[in-house]
């Protein structure tokens, strides 16, 4: 790490040692909007022209049984992991900024969820813990919450001052899910698999309420760091993602490699290894299977009838030669989409240029006729990413995250090379062509498709001379890759997404999560 990022890091991790967690009063707590660096007023808050929606023709992937309705159930949407909303987020017409602030340092709230009636549920990262949220979705106001665990890495960090630790650690509920009854289901830092709903009290306040906590540390290493254990002699590995199959079970991955599910009728927990490989993504669920990419090879599984994870299917790709700036791990950063007839598609982790692969996904495919394409894009030497894809119809979108490690990276105006592409694989399958490539410059964002409208929603910024961090929403136009306006959300490190996905909400407000919490912009009423 640079001098001056780990000085930073240092004097942050320092801070958080002394930060007292503040006490939730009961029923709603009024937002409070996160502050703004020096220079807000110096740089435009607009540009651009509103854009007119135009719908993107296509089918939706299939409704997942057990899942939310698709758009708002997950990181990734939905259970393909499109990327994709139904609803039409904001079009550029006097975009209206409203922010929460979580935490004095840290809040950021990375997924974001959306109840029947649209209220918010959300988890945001605190250096105290996790905490689960209900939030109004218009004043962005606290309805209730619940108190997660501390993760590991917290308390690495703040002990050792070594703070890359929190930004390679994706454990710990920041992966969860919303079902089909509301309830969010989440894999804690205790390697807890939870079951929570929500619920309106006889005050007519709100609550949590945890229904099912299935108990994982018997498949489970659990030895981790903690307040009382600092220096423990066995092995923690943390719980990175949940997710149901097609038959209700609830699927989970370990940093180191493990692969389990949880059978709700019963308790049932069964367990495999993928052993000396690492997952650090969330995965992609289908009738046909289950899709979980590692950092050597992808996968396909089903489960057998006790519930055992069993490979139907693996398939290696370029790993590379080591971790790229703008990359968690050694291995591709993206969750697999499963979209268009049979397709599955990743990132590889290659060493002069990434490249997008698109995969058959069928048990019955011969093995060299699995890979479809394999497509390079961005700068030599200078491409990665860590989120995951857009997928609609046969079309793809990756977004270029070189250079992006931590809120650190882009201090003092700053940014990343950047840029965007859109890939279609052929009618036919017999390859794939570059559609368009934008110069758009978003470091760490998952991004998001209004099919509604037919704009791209990136998490922009832009180099500065003058030392000003300025964030920008910015829509791009899904059939040409053109700008078609960008809106400014705040100045300086607290407005930093890092790695936080856009959100589009039911209303049309599209959201955030940033360093100190969660922003939203939507078009005047």
């Amino acid at each position: 790490m640079p001098r001056t990022r780990r000085a930073y890091a240092r004097a942050l991790a320092l801070a958080l040692a002394l930060v007292v967690p503040a006490v939730l009063p009961s029923g709603v707590v009024r937002a409070e909007e996160i502050p703004k660096a020096p220079g807000h007023r110096l740089v435009s808050a607009y540009e651009g022209e509103p854009a007119t929606a135009r719908p993107v023709p296509g089918e939706a992937p299939p409704q997942h049984p057990f899942l939310a309705p698709n758009g708002r159930s997950g990181m990734h949407a939905d259970a393909a992991g499109s990327g994709t909303h139904p609803y039409p987020g904001p079009l550029g017409r006097d975009p209206q900024v409203t922010s929460e602030r979580i935490a004095a340092l840290g809040g950021e709230c990375a997924t974001a969820t959306f109840d029947a009636a649209g209220r918010l549920i959300t988890v945001c990262g605190t250096f105290q813990g996790f905490r689960l949220k209900l939030l109004h979705p218009r004043t962005l106001a606290t309805l209730a919450e619940y108190k997660l665990p501390q993760r590991s890495s917290t308390v690495e960090a703040v002990t050792r001052l070594d703070f890359e630790k929190i930004f390679k650690d994706t454990s710990g509920g920041a992966y969860f899910y919303l079902d089909n009854e509301d309830r969010v289901v989440l894999a804690d830092s205790r390697q807890h698999v939870l079951r929570i709903a929500h619920e309106r009290t006889a005050d007519g306040s709100w609550r949590f309420v945890v229904e099912d906590d299935w108990d994982l540390t018997a498949h489970v290493p659990h030895d981790c760091v903690t307040w009382t254990n600092l220096n423990p002699s066995g092995t923690c590995d943390p719980v990175t993602s949940v997710m149901p199959d097609w038959q209700g079970r609830v699927w989970w991955v370990t940093r180191l490699g493990r692969v389990g599910t949880v059978d709700p009728r019963t308790s049932a927990i069964r367990a495999i290894r993928l052993a000396g490989e690492e997952i650090q993504n969330s995965f992609s669920v289908a009738e046909d299977g289950v899709s979980i990419v590692s950092d050597h090879a992808l996968y396909s599984f089903r489960a057998d009838p006790d519930g055992t994870p069993r490979v139907q299917w693996r398939q290696t790709y370029d790993r590379g030669t080591g971790t790229k700036p703008g990359s968690v791990n050694q291995g591709s950063g993206t969750t697999p989409d499963l979209f268009g007839d049979g397709y599955v598609a990743i990132t590889d982790n290659a060493d002069d240029r990434m490249n997008v692969l698109v995969y058959r996904r069928g048990t019955n495919v011969p093995g060299n006729d699995r890979l479809v394409c394999e497509v390079p894009v961005f700068t030599s030497g200078r491409s990665t990413t860590d989120n995951s894809l857009i997928s609609w119809g046969n079309s793809l979108v990756v977004e270029n995250n070189y250079g992006y490690e931590n809120p650190s990276s882009l201090l003092l105006g700053r940014s990343v090379t950047g840029g965007a592409t859109r890939i279609d694989v052929r009618e036919n399958g017999s390859g794939c062509d570059t559609v368009w490539e934008s110069d758009v410059r978003s470091p760490s964002t998952v991004p998001k498709l209004s099919t509604a409208n037919g704009l791209l929603y990136f998490y922009a910024k832009e180099p500065n001379r003058l030392g000003i961090d300025a964030w920008y929403l910015t829509a791009v136009d899904f059939r040409t890759g053109k700008i078609r306006w960008r809106q400014l959300t705040g100045t300086g490190p607290a407005y930093d997404n890092n790695w936080a996905p856009l959100t589009i909400g039911p209303d049309g407000t599209a959201y955030a999560g940033v360093f100190n919490g969660i922003v939203a912009v939507r078009d005047r009423d």
